[in-house]
């Protein structure tokens, strides 16, 4: 039978065998919007394991008995990695391809999650922060380009609010699940290991969105420049980067025990509450105004800014949790105004090949605003006047600062015309440069690619007409075009 069968087969025609032969299988492949719905997930979910800590802080100082500056320490070590990764390992998805990069993050961050939910005391909570601040700084810049590559209207306003979005869900779920559900220091991390688990299979079954291009180990190589033309916008900007970033700190690092001194209460919920309101009001505020012509944006944010920070200086004064969580809300509206405005007011005047090194200059304040004032807050809570005058001179200081941006910005409001989001079509000319097609994630540096203007915390929005534009070999980043 099996030598008649043999013979048979050898007797039909090519064509014939040609035809019976079985088709080749297709690989499973994540439809576009599954793709897209799964990248915006690992943003949120990044983000809310990085405010995922926050409720449990007095926790852990209870069991292990450190003081608020440790508090501070821990936190700000992770704003130190994350904008380390996003000056070395931003643009490393242009060279090596999105998914790489995002298996690789999502494994990093599962182990991130092991050692959280086995933690024994604070040098572990040190080693955790630091590989999930570089995990989650090299994978939102894959992420944002990701979501650029497969739908560049919808993923610049994913890049916008997603960040933000994932910092508020975090804190509040976190804070849910310590106060009611067993395990406070194992479960919400478990819960957030499977997520990263389940995302990496995601990641596993996307197509790639990118073609990846030589020079992977030069773009590692960061770089911070400020051309003339930017030096003094950057300067009105400044006051405006360090007041809302620094009072993003303070809600990360100390803002449960701001809420306990306010309502009197240890509760985890209120704790995360705090942080959620801030974040969550400021994902909002970048929706909403994400049509704005970026000096009233940044007009608005400082405004609110300086009136937030007051209400909750006034609730603290008052033991008010009402008033605290009004005030809160207020100051979330100025940290997503006054950020966006500050950035639409300055990246549109660097010509594109200096984005990259303007951008940077932008992450390397806004980060190290957001870590180093926390730090001293500790400080002063442990060696100073204790933690209700800290929060005094820490309010203060971020009205003070917002108040330098408001008065920069009307000044330069007499010297030139309110700046609209650029487009591909008024871009600063490059042609006596030799000119070369660029990969899209080193042309998406945080100008808007519609009218949105919307660009994100982590992330880079495209430039209009990016198809057509060019990148020039003196380029201030190193050059990925072969």
């Amino acid at each position: 039978m099996v030598f008649t069968q043999h013979h048979d087969i050898q007797d039909r025609p090519t064509e014939a065998l040609a035809n019976a032969a079985p088709a080749p299988r297709r690989r499973l492949r994540l439809p576009t919007t599954v793709a897209f719905a799964l990248l915006v997930s690992i943003v949120v979910s990044f983000l809310a394991g990085s405010s995922a800590p926050t409720p449990l802080y007095r926790v852990y100082q209870s069991e292990w008995g450190f003081s608020p500056m440790t508090i501070t320490v821990v936190f700000g070590i992770y704003a130190v990695a994350v904008l380390v990764a996003l000056l070395t390992a931003g643009t490393l998805s242009d060279h090596l391809g999105r998914r790489p990069v995002l298996v690789v993050a999502l494994i990093l961050q599962g182990a991130v999650m092991v050692i959280f939910a086995t933690a024994g005391g604070v040098p572990a909570l040190l080693v955790a922060r630091v590989v999930q601040g570089l995990s989650t700084g090299a994978a939102v810049g894959a992420v944002g380009a990701g979501l650029l590559d497969l739908e560049k209207t919808r993923g610049t306003i994913a890049n916008a609010v997603a960040p933000v979005t994932g910092t508020a869900t975090g804190a509040l779920l976190s804070g849910l699940l310590v106060q009611f559900l067993p395990a406070p220091t194992h479960l919400v991390y478990l819960v957030l290991l499977g997520i990263f688990v389940i995302q990496a299979l995601g990641v596993a079954l996307m197509s790639e969105t990118s073609t990846p291009i030589p020079g992977a180990l030069a773009s590692l190589r960061p770089h911070v420049g400020v051309p003339p033309l930017v030096r003094r916008p950057l300067l009105v900007a400044i006051p405006a980067l360090v007041a809302v970033w620094s009072l993003g700190g303070f809600y990360a690092s100390l803002g449960p025990d701001l809420v306990q001194q306010v309502v009197g209460s240890s509760s985890p919920v209120l704790g995360g509450a705090a942080l959620f309101v801030l974040a969550g009001f400021s994902a909002l505020t970048v929706l909403v105004l994400r049509a704005t012509p970026p000096r009233t944006v940044m007009f608005l944010g400082t405004v609110a800014l300086i009136t937030g920070v007051g209400i909750t200086l006034v609730a603290v004064a008052l033991t008010s949790g009402v008033v605290f969580f009004i005030g809160t809300a207020v100051g979330g509206v100025g940290f997503g105004a006054g950020f966006q405005g500050a950035m639409r007011t300055v990246l549109p005047l660097a010509a594109p090949h200096e984005r990259s090194g303007v951008l940077s200059a932008i992450w390397v304040v806004s980060y190290l605003a957001l870590g180093l004032p926390a730090i001293v807050a500790g400080f002063l809570v442990v060696h100073g006047g204790g933690f209700l005058s800290t929060t005094w001179e820490y309010g203060l200081a971020v009205m003070v600062l917002a108040a330098l941006a408001l008065a920069g910005l009307a000044w330069r409001g007499g010297h030139q015309p309110d700046q609209q989001s650029t487009t591909g079509d008024q871009l600063p000319a490059v042609s006596t440069m030799r000119k070369r097609p660029c990969p899209a994630s080193i042309l998406s540096t945080a100008v808007p690619a519609d009218s949105s203007g919307t660009s994100s915390i982590h992330a880079r929005t495209p430039l209009s007409g990016a198809k057509r534009s060019v990148c020039p070999v003196s380029s201030a980043v190193p050059d990925p075009c072969p």
